[in-house]
């Protein structure tokens, strides 16, 4: 869709400007309640066009991202509701704007909460599934908050950490590994370290 084009366009002018960490703060909070598009985009052309802030720029992407969590479970836990089981005004609005954020994913996802737990959060927030619909949910189902607040730190670092400390290394060469590669990656690693944790339950 041209809207989201001229959006990741806007978002990469950040790049240029002086205020650029400051947007990238801004957009990785944003991005963890309401906004379409990915931190990654800003992150990783500020990066490449300072790689010696990389790792900086990955720490303050990190922080704005988890400290949006806690604002987006905070939306979920006291504004999602208007009664019992009656979606508020807010919840309506982000239905209907927010693109993937629907009803019937909002209770499928309810339902792996209570067979997945931590695993779930941390697998929204390390891979490219939006997070924002996790961490909604997750303050209006009423998950533990500790619990929540780890498995985003761990999952929003691990990413964006990542993502920055292989431009640091490697610079511009990276980067076409990480738009065409990354996100795969990053799903299948979620996927054996789960299998993983469960086979060395069942095995103990």
């Amino acid at each position: 869709m041209k809207w989201i084009r001229d959006l990741y366009d806007w978002i990469l002018k950040w790049s240029d400007s002086k205020y650029g960490a400051v947007a990238l703060v801004v957009l990785s909070f944003s991005e963890a309640s309401f906004f379409p598009l990915p931190p990654d985009i800003l992150l990783i052309a500020l990066a490449l066009g300072a790689r010696s802030k990389a790792i900086q720029y990955g720490i303050l992407c990190s922080i704005g991202s988890v400290v949006g969590a806690i604002f987006g479970y905070s939306i979920g836990q006291f504004l999602w509701w208007s009664g019992e089981g009656v979606f508020s005004g807010l919840a309506i609005f982000f239905f209907d704007a927010i693109p993937g954020f629907t009803r019937d994913m909002f209770y499928q996802i309810q339902d792996k909460y209570e067979t997945w737990n931590f695993w779930i959060i941390f697998t929204a927030g390390f891979t490219p599934i939006p997070f924002k619909l996790f961490t909604i949910t997750s303050g209006a189902f009423s998950i533990n908050f500790p619990m929540f607040i780890i498995a985003s730190t761990i999952s929003r670092s691990a990413r964006f950490l990542l993502v920055s400390g292989l431009i640091w290394k490697y610079g511009a060469p990276i980067q076409e590994f990480i738009d065409r590669y990354f996100n795969k990656l990053a799903i299948l690693f979620t996927i054996l370290l789960i299998g993983g944790f469960f086979l060395i339950k069942y095995l103990l």
